[in-house]
């Protein structure tokens, strides 16, 4: 792990806005209506792969993936579009910092069953929608 301070990629940004800090990770939203879509990424610097981050920062990794798929779960009751199938990914081919994507899915989703990853364009929420996704995902977080 690299010593200094933590810096976010940039890349972050392009298509999603930060929603609130967790103990150990940032989560953004990501600005995709045909999916409730969260990003977590740990603050710490220089971490490229699970391996990376210690014992005790792994565990709160998990544990901030689990209370995001809660929220996700939220953001998709808000849409009145349960989610069926929560999606972690740790990929990261593109974006190499280390982080992680839960997406919350559904059979009549348009990427189902395949992955949400390069299917089509994103559709940004329009200010409403994205008020409420934050809402419900900030509720479930906070919860």
């Amino acid at each position: 792990m690299a010593e200094g301070p933590f810096v976010r990629d940039p890349a972050f940004a392009r298509g999603a806005s930060r929603l609130v800090d967790l103990t150990l990770c940032e989560v953004w939203l990501q600005s995709d209506r045909r999916f409730p879509w969260l990003v977590l990424i740990p603050r710490r610097p220089g971490l490229r792969e699970l391996e990376d981050l210690t014992d005790g920062d792994r565990a709160a990794f998990t544990a901030e993936i689990v209370r995001a798929g809660a929220a996700v779960r939220a953001m998709g009751a808000a849409m009145g579009r349960p989610v069926e199938k929560l999606n972690i990914g740790l990929l990261g081919n593109i974006t190499p910092q280390l982080h992680a994507h839960v997406v919350g899915r559904r059979a009549d989703d348009p990427a189902w069953p395949g992955p949400v990853w390069g299917h089509g364009e994103a559709v940004a929420y329009d200010e409403t929608t994205e008020a409420a996704m934050r809402g419900a995902a900030l509720g479930a977080l906070n919860g």
